[in-house]
């Protein structure tokens, strides 16, 4: 293997297939990880001019860690790690749901931290090594609705500058990259997607292709370690005091009304 390396954990499906893809297409080697998306796994890897598939569970961190770390023995050029795998599932916040929140914190949070550990103590290309992290614009523009998902989420932004600290002198570069509503969520219909996607600064709508192209441009490592790129048009910026989800639906009641009327 003489190209560079990158594992895309969620790599299958959604954000997590727009950044392979892309990763694919500037030439390195892409590692496709998935649980259950299998098909859809090697399905991708078959379209790519580089790529294998790697199967493991994010709740049992200590099995991902090991296949991580076999992995980097295989891959003398691993330079990248992108933690885009996640669940997303609601709570609100006046009834945090355990059982929710200790999926989020374990797949969201607790798995992509161990990760980057084995990652960085693993992986010995020569060349300038990334982590980094797919966050959410929730970080900043925070509201009441995915109350453990968000939550998660913060924790994992949290880990950022903990490792570029941690790491400042071994070459290592962490980044995070925050997306915005980019795909279609959670139970939205067609209509109401339209609509929350442009609830932003920009009015537009923000596509995976440039958070696959964030992802790239954050490989190349020209970045000081430990900075956060917000791909979302600007709606990080913006004070909203629900989930897109809802105030899109709002916004599409009348026109659903009006059609069944």
């Amino acid at each position: 293997m003489t190209l560079p390396a990158v594992l895309v954990t969620g790599g299958a499906t959604r954000i997590g297939a727009a950044i392979v893809r892309r990763f694919a297409s500037a030439g390195w080697h892409v590692v496709i990880h998935y649980r259950s998306s299998g098909t859809a796994a090697h399905a991708l890897a078959e379209t790519l001019p580089s790529a294998e598939t790697i199967a493991f569970d994010l709740n049992d961190d200590d099995a991902a860690v090991a296949a991580i770390t076999r992995l980097a023995v295989r891959l003398p050029d691993w330079r990248c790690l992108v933690n885009s795998a996640s669940v997303f599932d609601y709570d609100g916040v006046t009834e945090l749901d355990p059982a929710t929140n200790r999926q989020a914190m374990q797949i969201n949070a607790l798995a992509p931290a161990r990760l980057s550990q084995g990652f960085i103590a693993h992986a010995t290309s020569p060349a300038v090594r990334c982590v980094i992290h797919v966050t959410d614009m929730k970080i900043e523009n925070t509201n009441p609705d995915f109350f453990s998902y968000t939550m998660s989420k913060h924790a994992l932004a949290s880990t950022i500058g903990m490792l570029a600290k941690g790491h400042s002198q071994s070459g290592v570069r962490v980044y995070g990259l925050a997306p915005g509503a980019v795909l279609a969520s959670h139970d939205q219909r067609e209509e109401e997607t339209e609509i929350s996607h442009r609830l932003n600064l920009l009015g537009r709508k923000t596509g995976a292709d440039e958070i696959a192209g964030a992802a790239l441009f954050l490989a190349s490592g020209v970045l000081s370690s430990g900075q956060s790129l917000f791909i979302d048009s600007g709606q990080h910026l913006l004070d909203q005091p629900r989930d897109v989800i809802w105030l899109a639906r709002e916004q599409a009641q009348p026109s659903v009304q009006g059609a069944t009327a």
